[in-house]
């Protein structure tokens, strides 16, 4: 049976599309999730894809955690159902709490969109077992809000239990604490990272392929478990 992963998309949601297209090129059937929806269709694992849900108001995903859909993701994730959030999904898992920490104005005060060189530093989350640990991708980068932060504490622990998932390389875009571009969830089933895969998944319209692996993970991830 072909796996099901499901793409929400909110008011303001850009690249959910790209985040489908991801999908099917690994082999997947997408679903797509409104904002509004009050269940998740049967999907076997969930996408908040990039983009500016409610105009960015208050805080970026701020208004987005609050979506009816959210409240049955927050609860499927906290069960066990593999979430990846990408930018603006990096900021509503961070919002929703199911990962710790918090983006903030990139510290140079500017909006940046370039290709960027990241390192895995973990494979062994749902979205990242078909790379090698040490892999280093090169994959685009667009935000205004992409400064990882957290307090030491939180960081001194996401260190010691692995959870930085994607670490910059050759530059860090937004002033990310500690080069951190992703970041997982005590299992590991949830991840978020600031940079786009669903932009690296053909070498005809991005930078690489590189960003592919991680919906091949998952699909590969939803077959062993089936």
């Amino acid at each position: 049976m072909t796996a099901r992963i499901g793409i929400v998309t909110f008011p303001g949601s850009l690249d959910d599309r790209d985040a489908a297209r991801a999908v099917r090129l690994a082999g997947a059937q997408a679903v797509p999730l409104w904002h509004g929806d009050a269940d998740l269709h049967r999907v076997d694992a969930v996408v908040l894809p990039g983009g500016f849900s409610y105009g960015d108001y208050l805080r970026c995903g701020a208004i987005a955690r609050f979506a009816p859909v959210m409240e049955r993701v927050v609860s499927a994730a906290r069960g066990g159902l593999p979430v990846l959030g990408i930018c603006n999904g990096f900021q509503v898992l961070c919002e929703s709490h199911l990962l710790p920490g918090a983006l903030i104005r990139n510290a140079q005060r500017r909006f940046v969109c370039r290709d960027q060189w990241l390192r895995v530093d973990s494979v062994r989350t749902p979205w990242t077992s078909a790379y090698g640990a040490g892999a280093e991708l090169r994959i685009p980068v667009k935000n205004g809000e992409g400064g990882y932060v957290a307090d030491r504490r939180t960081l001194d622990a996401l260190e010691a239990e692995g959870r930085v998932v994607f670490r910059y390389l050759r530059g860090n875009p937004n002033g990310s604490a500690r080069d951190i571009a992703g970041v997982c969830n005590e299992t590991g089933t949830v991840v978020g990272l600031m940079p786009h895969p669903e932009h690296a998944v053909d070498p005809l319209t991005g930078p690489s392929a590189d960003g592919l692996g991680m919906f091949t993970s998952v699909l590969s991830h939803l077959v062993g478990v089936a």
